[in-house]
């Protein structure tokens, strides 16, 4: 099994240490579609998955999902979270093993889903109703210092329950897809937004797997490159055995055809120094709900 770069307590020192109260901002990938955003001393959660939930779940059917990387930190351990999104109800973009050590853990935690999906997320944790933050398509929040604008994803279609996110803060902007696959319009919504970093996932379609279908390397580079991403990172590979990918093939496309991409191991931290300075995106205003 593929061990983290940093795993449990050197996972947590690395958060630590980079806490610094200056213009970058700094990621790690969780695995799976999973990132942590910290910048000036608050901490996002993009999609986390950190259980095995769905490994034991599946473990006596004809689909089990047979873990390839070991958990990067036990959600428990994060007790520095602000605010934690679900792009859609699958459970390793809305896992309550790993959402409800978070509640526990983060008094206050902003849960953001999109809005369609408000009471699913409210029966799966056991929540009040009103807990869950929804945003409806092209509706931003803004909590804090930072904006979450929802835009549509199509995994195999588009449809209410499904969303990506572009987080706004300072002169940032990150695209965290959710699960999707590329639609009509897609790249003309997103270039409005002058995003920085995309995280697209990789791991394709493949019908044998019985599973909703993505993005595959090629699709993810190609999509980077026509929104004027300056970076892409992959996500979405190397956490089950039946339905991953080789991130190779978005190397080379990558170097093909001239996209800033970045590779990162699971636990990896990422810093946004090596982009210089931020753009400063200023997008279409859309409605804007929550904490000012």
């Amino acid at each position: 099994m593929i061990r983290p770069v940093l795993q449990n307590e050197e996972f947590l020192a690395d958060v630590r240490a980079a806490d610094v109260n200056d213009v970058h901002f700094r990621l790690w990938w969780l695995g799976q579609s999973g990132f942590l955003v910290q910048w000036r001393g608050s901490h996002w959660l993009l999609d986390p998955y950190l259980s095995d939930s769905l490994t034991e779940k599946y473990a006596a059917t004809d689909k089990p999902h047979v873990r390839m990387t070991e958990r990067v930190v036990d959600p428990s351990a994060l007790d520095f979270i602000d605010v934690v999104t679900s792009s859609h109800n699958h459970t390793d973009h809305l896992d309550g093993e790993t959402l409800r050590p978070l509640l526990r853990a983060n008094r206050g935690l902003r849960i953001v889903v999109p809005e369609a999906n408000c009471q699913f997320v409210s029966d799966r944790l056991g929540i009040d109703p009103q807990l869950p933050l929804g945003v409806r398509e092209s509706e931003s929040v803004v909590i804090g210092d930072f904006t979450l604008t929802a835009v549509p994803a199509a995994h195999e279609k588009l449809r209410p329950e499904y969303a990506g996110y572009v987080v706004q803060f300072g002169p940032w902007a990150i695209y965290h897809s959710g699960d999707t696959l590329i639609y009509d319009g897609m790249a003309a919504r997103l270039r409005k937004f002058a995003i920085d970093v995309a995280l697209l996932p990789i791991n394709g379609r493949a019908p044998e797997r019985r599973v909703a279908g993505n993005l595959n390397a090629r699709e993810a580079v190609a999509l980077a490159k026509e929104i004027g991403a300056r970076l892409v990172i992959p996500c979405h590979y190397g956490m089950f055995t039946f339905n991953t990918a080789d991130p190779c093939e978005f190397t080379e496309t990558a170097e093909a055809i001239g996209q800033p991409y970045r590779v990162l191991r699971c636990g990896e931290r990422w810093d946004s120094r090596s982009l210089g300075e931020g753009r400063s995106a200023t997008p279409p205003q859309p409605i804007k709900r929550g904490q000012p």
